[in-house]
């Protein structure tokens, strides 16, 4: 069962959208320097399908994504969650998700993406706005993993 602890309105995370992030706990991977540590502990409120149609609802009109911030003990269930976004198309809301891992778990379908960010954090490395970062974010097309992370580097 994922749980999210809160969600915002943010700018910066995805490249061009307005993003409705959502933070999900119970992170298992552990980053040195991870900006956001209490997201290793079991915390929060269930994810639901309702709680996501509030969401869409409440927001429709202010955000063009939605992207869930962790994840990685249930990536199943974030794609399931992405799914259910993409189905309800009176939305037209992008999604995405932030996973820590390096690389996609085998039986998950990308489709219901618009938007994947791959790699944990390393400080040596620095964030997605630093071009000697290790971490990558995709835009999907036709099926493809795009490398969009140049969009972060001013």
């Amino acid at each position: 069962m994922l749980k999210y602890v809160n969600y915002d309105i943010v700018f910066q995370e995805i490249p061009n959208e307005t993003t409705l992030a959502i933070n999900i706990s119970n992170c298992p991977n552990k980053c040195k320097g991870c900006h956001s540590p209490f997201l290793r502990e079991d915390i929060g409120r269930e994810l639901t399908k309702d709680f996501l149609l509030n969401l869409l609802i409440k927001y429709e009109e202010s955000i063009t994504c939605i992207c869930f911030m962790g994840g990685d003990s249930s990536p199943k269930e974030i794609e399931y969650f992405a799914n259910y976004v993409q189905t309800q198309s009176k939305f037209n809301i992008k999604t995405g998700w932030y996973s820590g891992k390096e690389k996609l778990p085998k039986d998950l379908s990308i489709e219901n993406f618009h938007y994947i960010k791959l790699g944990e954090y390393k400080e040596k490395y620095g964030s997605l706005k630093f071009k000697t970062t290790n971490q990558r974010l995709y835009k999907i097309n036709n099926n493809k993993l795009e490398d969009i992370t140049h969009m972060f580097w001013r």
